[in-house]
């Protein structure tokens, strides 16, 4: 029994031995298919490419191909005289985001940067996807037209007084209040009808002084007459009490005073028996031929906005009724709890039936009536710093182009620069072919011209490079350079990894630093796309720094 075990497990054995080496002889004859099929599909030296290629033939060739350029002094717009093709830039194809206008070790991976070439000056910018792969993602293009924009705004708010119709009754005189025509607030008045009737003793004097002068008979009386006039309008007489004065012969010590609009008493001081002073209100009255509406517009639409423009407003207590106006004012005030600003408007109210703290609902009209370029909102990719959209070109050609954009309404924007009128642009599927064209790492994407490489220097040399800050181990101590271990940087999206940092500028290590010891470091990417230290100090002494996990 212990015997025939033992040939079992040796012929099984056997068999797992056969089958292994099986297994393993099939996988070389596969993958030598696959290197010969690679090799004979890969394209001559000096051929030129019908697209732009990211890796010449491989990581491992790129890599030789950058070392290549290093011995030979080549840079980013230099031909390759091994390829006859124009060197775009070089970068990193595990971070292909990053470009580099010389050959040099990659900053983010233990590997040296990779060269992309162009096919050829005129496709730079560009990509090329046939008609196939068109219908395949759905492409479709709208043209730039051009048309009026008038965005519909629409805001809510409440009927409030016109305070520019407006009057105010004061007394002019000392005097006594004997009837009241009108003995409540808010009650409606026409103009001309009488408000209060009031008794003022010191007219008389001043009126019979006039009637003695005009009694008087003689020649160069008029001096006389006219001083006497003067002296009832400076006791406070109105010019039409004067003239009943002279038309009836009679002093009039008794004076009803009357409603000088239409509208409503907002304000009344006024009551039966009570003596007045010079200067007393007695009543205040309110028009209703128009009332403001005081809406609320979000902060971000106010630009729209202007005096003029014109406004349709309605009421749910007044259905099927809407009062036509215009926008008064922009008041210089924002709610910062709703961030609305406030915006006054003047509305007609025939009948008056709209009243003060009514709820009305109102729509912006004839905004903006100047024509302008315009293509769907949907071609649009806000990227957060820009907005782009894909130019649509003869034989299946799409080219990213930065625009300007306006104001947006009914599904439309408008575009301020960067398309002309009769343009195509796609409308659907472009975030693919956007990401194409970034993958393939064209040089002028957003349809900028090259720059030389001395004015790039020149430019960037006086912008000052965004700083990031981390805590980092010493893995070695070059000359020039620090090998440094760190952990995640959210502000590059960098991972944990070695690399290799070069060593400020301006200042001094600090002193008594060794391999192993943990730092905090601040550094920014130079033009060369290395980092560059800027300080370097003990664990834990540079503020907002994160601890590297290992």
């Amino acid at each position: 029994m212990n015997r025939k075990w033992m040939m079992s497990a040796v012929f099984a054995a056997v068999a797992f031995g056969a089958a292994g080496y099986g297994l393993y002889t099939l996988g070389v004859q596969r993958g030598s298919e696959r290197l010969s099929s690679t090799q004979s599909t890969a394209p001559a030296p000096g051929a030129p490419s019908a697209t732009p290629q990211a890796l010449p033939q491989g990581i491992a060739q790129g890599e030789e191909a950058t070392r290549r350029h290093m011995a030979a002094g080549l840079k980013a717009g230099d031909t390759d005289p091994a390829t006859g093709s124009r060197i775009l830039y070089y970068h990193d194809p595990m971070v292909p985001g990053n470009k580099f206008d010389k050959p040099a070790k990659s900053p983010f991976m233990d590997m040296m940067l990779v060269p992309v070439y162009a096919a050829s000056d005129a496709d730079t910018g560009k990509i090329t996807v046939s008609a196939r792969t068109q219908q395949n993602l759905g492409v479709r293009t709208a043209a730039v037209v051009e048309g009026a924009l008038s965005p519909q705004l629409s805001a809510v708010g409440s009927i409030a007084f016109n305070e520019r119709d407006q009057a105010t009754l004061q007394a002019r005189a000392t005097g006594y209040v004997e009837r009241l025509h009108v003995r409540a607030t808010l009650d409606r008045v026409v103009k001309g009808q009488p408000l209060v009737d009031l008794f003022i003793p010191d007219w008389v004097a001043v009126q019979e002084e006039f009637l003695a002068v005009q009694r008087m008979s003689g020649n160069d009386l008029a001096s006389l007459v006219d001083g006497a006039r003067q002296r009832m309008r400076q006791a406070g007489m109105s010019s039409e009490q004067i003239r009943q004065v002279e038309a009836t012969g009679k002093s009039q010590a008794r004076v009803t005073m009357t409603a000088p609009i239409s509208g409503v008493v907002v304000e009344l001081l006024a009551r039966e028996g009570m003596t007045l002073m010079p200067g007393t209100t007695l009543f205040r009255i309110n028009g209703l031929a128009t009332v403001w509406a005081n809406a609320e517009v979000p902060e971000s639409q106010s630009a729209l906005l202007r005096p003029g423009i014109r406004v349709q407003a309605n009421s749910a207590a007044l259905p099927g009724t809407t009062f036509d106006g215009k926008v008064q004012a922009i008041l210089p005030e924002v709610n910062p709890a709703t961030r609305t600003l406030k915006v006054r408007l003047e509305l007609a109210n025939p009948g008056a039936r709209l009243v003060p703290g009514m709820f009305v609902s109102m729509r912006f009209t004839d905004m903006n009536a100047a024509k302008a370029l315009l293509i769907p909102t949907e071609a649009v990719i806000q990227t957060g710093k820009r907005a782009v959209v894909i130019l649509a070109e003869e034989n299946g050609r799409f080219q990213p182009v930065e625009v300007q954009t306006g104001m947006e309404s009914a599904g439309q924007i408008e575009i301020k620069r960067g398309l002309n009128l009769g343009q195509r642009v796609v409308v659907s599927s472009q975030f693919l072919i956007d990401s194409e064209a970034s993958l393939k790492g064209f040089e002028a994407r957003l349809n900028e011209a090259p720059r030389p490489a001395a004015a790039m220097t020149a430019a960037t040399a006086t912008a000052t490079p965004p700083s990031h800050q981390s805590e980092a181990k010493i893995e070695m101590i070059g000359k020039d350079s620090l090998t440094l271990s760190h952990g995640p940087i959210a502000s590059l999206k960098w991972g944990s990894m070695t690399m290799d940092f070069k060593t400020p500028v301006q200042q001094a290590l600090p002193p008594g630093l060794r391999t192993g010891d943990r730092v905090s470091v601040e550094f920014y990417m130079g033009n060369d796309g290395l980092p560059q230290l800027t300080r370097v100090a003990p664990a834990a002494s540079l503020p907002g720094t994160a601890e590297v996990k290992k």
